[in-house]
């Protein structure tokens, strides 16, 4: 047998590993699957808004050759413009890089950026993303706590107690997957500072921007730090219910000099994989534009709102559960208590869960999450099957009582 990269060794996609492997086994044998564990707006139901409908249908012929290995130029001035009314300074159209969703912005970025040995902060919990290409690249993440206590705002203190000699970057999701927690400005203002101070490389992944709920302010990060090297991702997969266009980009801010090599490199990754789906660059101006489509899923009434209220209503009455409300995106990261229930460990309730109600969720170690018994729950669904499985849960958790 010819045997795989040693880089591969603790690589681990469990959003779409065993859990995942075991409800579409169940589903070949013609079991019904809920499958809450993926944020795939389209398969529930959401759809296409007419603003990226109509963008498409009308200029689809200009999409037929190789673009721009960047981007589009009409695309990123759009984003450009974008990014500087979020507080952005001093960037220009070539600062960004359109790609094939965030996650191959991600792996192209930290390609460039991380050397063998080098040390990346990142949140824990963490969507997985961030911390396989820090492995893939001989890179070594290193998680900083998130307090479930303080809103699921990262800790300053932990963040700065291990920074290194080694350390490179520090990785800030926010809004974050899989909380849904928006950090407070004083909390980010606070990691820029470690930053600043330690001559390191913030990373800044705002896709679930423009989902934010509940009268709660986002602030972007760069703008935070105009004087600290800083790359920003983000996309439209979620906020425009186009996951399957893989619509995402990079914006390069803060001391030009500074991040001048990493551009270069990525510049020479974007070159060699030709250009980005050109289809999908044809609806970035107007769905940037189209903030109205986002924002009506976030009022009462809207989707996302409703559904959360779904969710949160009957999580609250069960015994041994406990949350910290979202005000983003449509993720939430429940507790399960366990000094009430006789699960070994977050896999075991999911595994569990899965063959008794057939309802998939992932296990917070998906999440580079340890401390407790936690899963992520997304909240896509329509509110009354929402309800109905959290109602399977709480049937569930009563079997399971010690």
């Amino acid at each position: 047998m010819i045997p795989r990269s040693d880089r591969m060794a603790k690589v681990h996609s469990d959003i779409r590993g065993p859990l995942y492997e075991e409800a579409l086994r169940m589903q070949k044998h013609g079991e019904k699957v809920l499958k809450l564990n993926t944020g795939n707006p389209a398969s529930f139901g959401f759809e296409l808004p007419d603003s990226v409908r109509f963008a498409l249908s009308r200029h689809i012929d200009e999409a037929v050759p190789y673009c721009d290995m960047r981007g589009m130029p009409f695309a990123r001035d759009v984003i450009c413009t974008y990014h500087i009314g979020r507080g952005i300074t001093g960037i220009m159209p070539d600062d960004i890089f359109i790609c094939n969703g965030v996650s191959e912005a991600a792996s192209m970025a930290m390609t460039a950026l991380v050397c063998t040995g080098d040390e990346i902060l990142m949140p824990s919990p963490c969507y997985s993303l961030w911390s396989n290409n820090a492995y893939i690249c001989a890179g070594k993440p290193v998680f900083y706590r998130c307090d479930p206590e303080n809103h699921w705002n990262p800790d300053p203190e932990d963040i700065a107690g291990k920074v290194t000699e080694r350390t490179k970057a520090i990785v800030v999701i926010n809004p974050n997957n899989p909380t849904g927690a928006v950090y407070s400005r004083e909390t980010l203002l606070a990691i820029v500072d470690i930053a600043r101070k330690n001559h390191l490389v913030l990373i800044a992944d705002e896709i679930y921007d423009r989902l934010v709920m509940d009268g709660i302010h986002h602030d972007s990060l760069a703008a935070l730090a105009p004087d600290v090297p800083c790359i920003t991702f983000n996309g439209l997969s979620k906020s425009h219910i186009i996951c399957g266009f893989r619509c995402g980009w990079m914006v390069f801010s803060g001391p030009r000099e500074e991040l001048r090599e990493v551009k270069d490199a990525v510049t020479q990754l974007a070159s060699m994989r030709l250009c980005g789906n050109a289809l999908t660059q044809l609806v970035i101006p107007a769905a940037l534009v189209d903030s109205e489509s986002t924002r009506a899923m976030l009022v009462p009434g809207g989707r996302l709102y409703e559904q959360r209220r779904a969710t949160t209503e009957v999580l609250s009455q069960i015994e041994g559960v406990s949350f910290e409300m979202n005000h983003a995106a449509f993720y939430l990261f429940p507790r399960i208590d366990e000094k009430i229930y006789d699960f070994e460990d977050g896999h075991d309730f999911a595994m569990q869960f899965l063959h008794d109600k057939h309802v998939l969720v992932i296990p917070g170690a998906g999440f580079d999450w340890t401390e407790d018994i936690r899963v992520r729950i997304v909240m896509l669904p329509d509110a009354p099957r929402l309800a109905r499985a959290m109602e399977d849960m709480g049937d569930f958790l009563e079997k399971h009582k010690r």
